[in-house]
C-alpha cells in the first residue's frame, strides 16, 4: 500500500449555510474514486449553525460558556481546576465537550456536530450524486489521550468505509491466531490528515489517497462503532472522581452474597490489600477446606443459602470499647476491598464457639 497525503486549499472561511460538497469539489476537481476525505469538524459544525452566541469577554463569558458546556456534557468524567472531561451525548470522552473558540468570532463559540456520522453520510451522498465521486468520508477533530501528552484527530463521524479493521482470526507469520487486534483505522486516517491540515494554516480538508479499505458500498456502523459501551471502559472516571463513587458506595455496601461462588484467587487479593491498613493484631482467615467450612456454616445464625464462601475475621486481643471500633472499620474496610473486586458479603455473628469476632458470608 502506497498512501499519499494531499492538502484542499482555498476552501476558505465557512459560514451557516455553505455547501461544503460544492466548496470541496470546487476546491479540488483532481478528486477520485477511492479516495477518503478527511474533514475539519469545525466546518462541517459552522455549515450546519452549529454555533453559539456569547460575550466577548470577562465574567459574563466564562459564565455562558459553563452553561454551553452543561448542555453538551451528558456526564463528567473528571475536573481539575478549569479543566473539565466529559462525555458528550454523542459518547465521546473530550476536554470540554469539543466546544471550540478557535478560529472563530470572539462573540461565537463552536460545537460539534450533532450527528457526526450523518453529517459524514450526507457529504458523501452530495459529493455522489452531483459530481460522480465515490469517496469516504471523515469527520475529525482533537482529542487528548490518557496516559501519554499531546492531542491527535481522531474521527467523530465516518461514511463509505469501516472504522475498525477487524483482525482477529487472521494468523500472523508465526502461526499465532490474533485474538484482539482491531485497528481504528479511520482515527489513523484522522490523524494522518492532520499532519497537513495544521491548525493555523487554514487547511480544513485533507485527501488520503491509496489506503485500499476504502470505500465500501454502503457507510456501515460509522463513527458510532469507536465509542467504548460504559459496561466494558474500565478508566470511565478520573482518579479523585473514582475514588468518590468509591467511597459513596463503601457506606451503602449491599447486605448479600452474590449469585455466583467467589473466586478463591479474588477474596485472596482482597485480603492483601488490606493486611497492611488494619489495626495490629486484627486477623482475616478465609476458609477454603470444604469440610472445615461446613462444619462452621452450621454454628453461623442466619447463614444465607447461596453463600459460598466465609471469612473469619479476628479483632485484636485485649478486646475494649475501642479496640472494637478499630475491628469494625477494618471489617468495612475487607468488605469495602471485596466489594472493590466484584464480591459482595453479608456481615454476620462468629460461629458458635469459635475465637472469631464477625463473619462475613460471599
Amino acid at each position: 500500500m502506497r498512501l499519499e497525503i494531499l492538502p484542499v486549499p482555498g476552501i476558505g472561511d465557512v459560514t451557516e449555510g455553505d455547501d461544503l460538497a460544492a466548496l470541496i469539489a470546487t476546491a479540488a476537481p483532481w478528486l477520485r474514486d477511492g479516495d477518503v476525505l478527511v474533514v475539519t469538524s469545525k466546518i462541517v459544525s459552522k455549515a450546519e449553525g452549529r454555533l453559539v452566541d456569547v460575550p466577548a469577554d470577562g465574567p459574563q463569558r466564562l459564565a455562558a460558556r459553563d452553561e454551553v458546556l452543561a448542555a453538551e456534557t451528558a456526564r463528567m468524567v473528571a475536573s481539575r481546576g478549569a479543566t473539565r472531561i466529559v462525555q458528550t451525548h454523542h459518547g465521546f470522552v473530550m476536554a470540554s465537550a469539543g466546544i471550540d473558540a478557535s478560529n472563530v468570532d470572539k462573540t461565537r463559540l463552536v460545537l460539534l456536530p450533532k450527528d457526526p456520522d450523518a453529517s459524514a453520510r450526507a457529504l458523501r451522498v452530495a459529493l455522489r450524486q452531483r459530481y460522480e465521486l465515490d469517496v469516504a468520508v471523515i469527520i475529525s477533530d482533537t482529542m487528548g489521550r490518557p496516559w501519554r501528552n499531546g492531542l491527535t484527530d481522531v474521527a467523530l463521524g465516518v461514511a463509505g468505509m469501516s472504522a475498525i479493521r477487524d483482525h482477529r482470526g487472521e494468523i500472523d507469520p508465526y502461526g499465532n491466531e490474533l485474538q484482539l487486534t482491531q485497528m481504528a483505522v479511520v482515527d489513523e486516517l484522522a490523524g494522518a490528515g492532520e499532519l497537513i491540515k495544521g491548525k493555523c494554516d487554514q487547511v480544513p480538508v485533507a485527501v488520503v489517497r491509496g489506503y485500499l479499505g476504502a470505500t465500501r458500498g454502503d457507510d456501515g456502523a460509522g463513527a458510532a462503532a469507536l465509542v467504548r459501551d460504559a459496561s466494558m471502559d474500565l478508566f470511565s472516571l478520573g482518579t479523585a472522581e473514582a475514588k468518590v463513587v468509591g467511597l459513596r458506595e463503601a457506606a451503602i455496601l449491599p447486605d448479600g452474597p452474590g449469585e455466583e461462588p467467589a473466586d478463591l484467587s479474588v477474596v485472596a487479593r482482597a485480603i492483601a490489600a488490606v493486611a497492611d491498613v488494619v489495626a495490629p493484631g486484627t486477623v482475616f482467615t478465609h476458609v477454603t477446606d470444604d469440610e472445615e467450612r461446613a462444619g462452621l456454616v452450621g454454628k453461623v445464625a442466619g447463614w444465607p443459602e447461596r453463600a459460598s464462601g466465609l471469612v473469619l475475621g479476628v479483632a485484636p486481643a485485649p478486646v475494649g470499647r475501642a479496640d472494637l471500633v478499630r475491628f469494625g472499620a477494618d471489617v468495612q474496610r475487607l468488605r469495602t476491598a471485596l466489594a472493590a473486586e466484584g464480591v459482595p458479603s453479608a456481615l454476620l455473628p462468629p460461629p458458635e464457639g469459635s475465637a472469631a469476632s464477625a463473619c462475613l458470608a460471599l
